[in-house]
């Protein structure tokens, strides 16, 4: 990565990545998949100049979706990657200091697309680009997915917006919430469940509702979303460092509470997180004997998402040159990745009630 114009408060480089799973897939036809969904963005106009243009493509959105989905039906997947194009512009304006939106418009917008996911023809968005790109994808999805993944898409899109929400009226009070608070709240805007969904349609796996619901499994989807989102907020930190009130993050959350600087709360992030991914491994090792071939592929998709985000973040310009030192995202911008070779041995603190419970599953 180039020498930013304004150094991170994190430290020169970022911690190494704790990550025991399998690494660095791709699905085979990414690259053409990501030349239909630009082609897709551009057709609708969703993005209003090129400048915006340049960041919203600095997603990478496609490397995202193409690495968390490395096999699977090519046209579910694109379907896929064209939403989270589409989410990504939702989040940049919904973002709690951008300045374009306070939590009661959050929240406003945030139900009127829940429900015209629900219903197409609601007709509850005003006529621009965005709403007639959102038209087309509901229409879409709902011709793709059976009823029961459309009401886990729902259900993982309401993850996403209430967990906006929620980090959007912190910053409206101007307050840092607990670590406990954070640890139960905070990772449901990074959307696990909404992305789970299609990572499932796209390789046809089905679960009855009782198994995908069970409390062990809703453990260790809870687990992989907090993993990632912790990921995110070290990959994203600089992004949004300029932020005052500060950005409600892992990083922020625990230097408030700890009253020391990002860069010294980063370790004890690092060993939460590394905690909680040695707890997903044990509980997916638990649960994959004597699985059905559809739960061990589930759980197989698992995996791939936790640690096929930290290698799409270490390459998205989007965190890598962020907008708030660079007029547009770098070509090729990345961070130096490194992986540790085992869990952070720093910190012996116990993990935030919120979390607790997540080991009680390892219990035979």
């Amino acid at each position: 990565m180039s020498r930013s114009p304004r150094p991170s408060r994190l430290g020169d480089r970022l911690p190494a990545f704790y990550c025991p799973l399998e690494r660095d897939l791709l699905h085979p036809e990414a690259k053409q998949l990501e030349a239909r969904a630009v082609e897709w963005l551009d057709a609708f106009g969703i993005y209003p100049d090129p400048v915006e243009r340049e960041w919203g493509l600095a997603t990478h959105s496609a490397d995202f979706s193409c690495r968390i989905v490395p096999e699977g039906d090519p046209e579910t997947l694109l379907l896929f990657i064209e939403w989270n194009y589409w989410a990504n512009a939702v989040d940049d304006w919904q973002d709690s200091g951008s300045g374009g939106a306070g939590t009661a418009a959050v929240t406003e917008h945030g139900l009127r697309l829940l429900r015209t996911i629900e219903d197409p023809d609601a007709d509850l968005l005003p006529d621009t680009p965005m709403t007639r790109a959102l038209d087309d994808l509901v229409r879409r999805s709902h011709a793709r997915l059976s009823p029961f993944q459309l009401h886990r898409f729902v259900g993982g899109t309401r993850d996403w917006l209430l967990g906006a929400a929620w980090q959007s009226a912190q910053a409206d009070a101007g307050t840092m919430p607990s670590l406990n608070d954070f640890a139960a709240m905070g990772s449901l805007a990074n959307g696990t469940r909404f992305s789970l969904t299609w990572s499932d349609a796209a390789r046809d796996v089905r679960l009855p509702a009782d198994v995908l619901c069970s409390p062990a499994l809703s453990a260790l989807t809870d687990a992989a979303g907090f993993i990632v989102s912790a990921d995110n907020d070290l990959f994203s930190y600089d992004k949004d460092d300029h932020l005052d009130p500060p950005e409600v993050n892992l990083v922020n959350v625990i230097a408030h509470e700890e009253d020391c600087s990002p860069a010294e709360a980063v370790p004890r992030a690092v060993a939460l997180r590394d905690r909680v991914m040695d707890l997903f491994v044990a509980l997916r090792d638990r649960l994959a004997p004597g699985a059905d071939p559809h739960l061990a592929r589930h759980l197989e998709g698992l995996g791939r998402y936790v640690a096929g985000s930290i290698a799409w973040q270490s390459r998205a310009p989007r965190y890598a040159s962020p907008r708030n030192r660079y007029a547009l995202p770098l070509d090729g911008a990345r961070f130096a990745l490194r992986y540790a070779d085992g869990p952070s041995s720093a910190g012996t603190q116990p993990p935030p009630p919120a979390l607790a419970r997540w080991w009680r599953h390892l219990d035979p």
